[in-house]
């Protein structure tokens, strides 16, 4: 047993980091790993050990994927609390000496930790046969989920199926990078060796809510595989020249032939975890309930059931929130002094807007592209509009605005604020009382425009999503009562689409678009807009965009960058749809934040100007880690 107990001691976790000399803790470390797995109570804090290596998703200092093009913030601002580690990656900052948000070695922990608990769970005395079963499955879960994360940021890399002996020759630890194929059948055996082992639901909601289901397991290999057969992992030939060259086979890390097997194997995952889900689980697409006090409208309705989708505690549509990631900071760094009452609260910053280009690239009301509404006439996009009667549950009624807030889909509204723009909740309820709603007032001079080089706002526009609608602002400075909520990472809506995208992928035929047209559908439906078909034929200048595969991926891509927008999935889309480069070319647009009259106001500014290049689509691994293992092949460009 004390031979086994070793691999806490594991000698990859030495070459795997450098700051650390573990040979100077065995006596210790045995000791602590026997008393670990002595009984259940134990054992059961070791598991929550492996949990606790889940990222801080939703986290502005932390997450790279809140940032890309899709939120910015001040480049120099003195006074924010968070790092601007995250958000300097898309400023080109990014280095192999000393990389931004560098995960490597905090990943490769958890996988050494992974492995300890499942090895020696085994042995714990009072801990039933099924649970043991069950928290294993647990354990590879998060196992695959690691290595997943390290895929998607580094590529390529060393998987560690169990942890090596002390005894370990230093060749055995000097390991090498596996091929991406490899990478992801591993992943995927893990998910599949733990999949039917986890629970449909939690069965004690009050203090297991965020472990692993089976659900979370089969929406995750769904992900994972459409990760795998997507451009920058399938046939992706911008990376021939990564080999690596200190092995004797020499063997290429990525391979050089699309598969089209890989989009089959994506789409049985999602349609396995679409029944899973809909079937067996009964899981839907969250919809707001309603308000016994108030006969609220249906345009405000639909606001609540887009809003609470996201930021709705445990919904019907939520697969899996990260409960290791509990959103405070982000709503405060978002809200804007929304109460006119109480317009000290120092905490509520605006440091998070959303660049002009994203708030572009939601529908009009039709459910098309802006561009390619035929009745909205794009080139006046730009032109001021006074908001009526009919506008006044979106837009603040007599307020001159930009033509481009008017007629545009409820997620526009439901999800972005804007100079104007009416804001519900926050205290304020009924909606037939339209005046006493709260509304963003942006402009030069009032109480959510810009006040100086070193505060928000930095755009005109907010990322509303984020904020719970019953958050409300008390007196003094510091006081904003907030409505907290685990990150979602994995939405129903988000494997429909995911379902969507395989089907158009795997074979173009009728049968397959016409079942991912039905998909997204459901998603347009809670939207409120009409189906794709319709919305296309009626209203688009490309009225048969939806009928080929290529105009299909579009429309399907579109659908996922608005309806997870902000949800830290188009920073990892558009890296395996290889379409960065290209959408950086756009730099970060706003207003110009200075000016006080709309039709001054109202004109586009650059912010700042993006840098990305092909050697950005992955990390690179540390100098350091790579002096460790020379074996380490760097990442190309690096």
């Amino acid at each position: 047993m004390k031979k086994k107990l070793l691999f806490i001691l594991s000698v990859l976790s030495i070459f795997f980091s450098s700051c650390a000399d573990f040979l100077d803790v065995v006596p210790e470390g045995v000791s602590q790993l026997e008393n670990a797995f002595s009984r259940r109570q134990e054992a059961e804090k070791y598991l929550y050990t492996c949990y606790t290596y889940l990222p801080k998703d939703g986290d502005v200092g932390s997450d790279p994927a809140l940032w890309g093009d899709e939120m910015w913030t001040l480049e120099n601002a003195l006074h924010y609390d968070f790092s601007l580690e995250a958000f300097n990656i898309s400023r080109g900052l990014q280095n192999a000496r000393s990389p931004l948000i560098n995960n490597w070695d905090h990943y490769y922990r958890a996988l050494r930790d992974c492995n300890i608990f499942i090895e020696n769970v085994v042995s714990v005395p009072d801990l039933p046969d099924w649970e043991k079963k069950q928290w294993v499955a647990e354990a590879k879960f998060l196992k695959a989920y690691y290595h997943f994360m390290l895929v998607r940021m580094y590529g390529p890399v060393p998987l560690v199926r169990e942890n090596l002996p002390i005894d370990a020759s230093q060749d055995a630890a000097r390991v090498f990078r596996e091929p991406v194929d490899s990478c992801f059948a591993y992943i995927v055996q893990l998910l599949d060796e733990a999949k039917d082992d986890l629970p449909l639901s939690i069965a004690n909601p009050v203090e297991e809510l965020g472990r692993i289901t089976a659900a979370i397991a089969y929406s995750l290999k769904a992900k994972v595989l459409v990760t795998a057969a997507s451009p920058l992992y399938n046939g992706n030939t911008d990376q021939v020249s990564l080999i690596n060259t200190k092995s004797k086979e020499k063997i290429p890390l990525f391979n050089q032939t699309k598969s089209m097997e890989k989009w089959i194997a994506a789409l049985t995952a999602c349609k396995d975890a679409v029944d899973l889900c809909e079937g067996k689980i009964g899981m839907k697409l969250y919809e707001y309930p309603g308000d016994a006090q108030y006969n609220l409208s249906d345009t405000i309705i639909r606001q609540m059931s887009l809003r609470g989708a996201f930021c709705e505690r445990w919904t019907s549509e939520l697969i899996w929130a990260n409960t290791q990631s509990v959103q405070t900071n982000i709503q405060l760094r978002t809200s804007p002094k929304l109460d006119p009452e109480y317009q000290n609260g120092a905490t509520m910053t605006q440091a998070l807007t959303v660049p002009l280009q994203i708030a572009e690239q939601f529908y009009t009301d039709h459910g098309v592209p802006v561009a390619e509404d035929k009745t909205f006439d794009y080139t006046t996009r730009y032109n001021i509009q006074t908001a009526g009667i009919k506008d006044q549950l979106y837009i603040r009624r007599g307020a001159k605005t930009v033509k481009i807030h008017f007629n545009r889909e409820p997620r526009f509204y439901a999800w972005l604020g804007f100079d104007a723009g009416v804001w519900y909740g926050q205290k304020n309820y009924d909606d037939k009382k339209p005046d006493d709603l709260f509304y963003v007032q942006g402009r030069k001079g009032q109480v959510h425009g810009s006040i100086g080089p070193d505060f928000g706002p930095i755009t005109g526009y907010i990322p509303k999503k984020y904020v719970h609608y019953k958050n409300v602002q008390n007196p003094g400075i510091d006081n904003y009562s907030i409505n907290t909520y685990p990150w979602p990472l994995l939405r129903l809506a988000d494997l429909y689409l995911l379902y969507a995208e395989a089907l158009n992928e795997a074979a173009d035929t009728e049968e397959n678009k016409a079942l991912a047209i039905s998909y997204v559908d459901k998603i347009r439906k809670r939207a409120g807009l009409e189906g794709v078909k319709d919305a296309w034929t009626n209203y688009s200048t490309n009225s048969g965009k939806f009928k080929s595969q290529v105009g299909l991926r579009e429309i399907i891509r579109q659908e996922r960058l608005i309806e997870l927008a902000f949800e830290g999935q188009r920073f990892w889309d558009m890296r395996r749809w290889k379409t960065v480069i290209e959408a950086y070319r756009t730099p970060i647009q706003g207003w110009d934040l200075n000016q006080r009259e709309p039709q001054y106001y109202y004109r586009k500014k650059v912010v700042s100007n993006l840098s990305f290049g092909l050697k950005d689509y992955f990390w690179p691994i540390s100098n350091g880690n790579i002096t460790v293992n020379p074996n380490l092949e760097q990442n190309i460009g690096w």
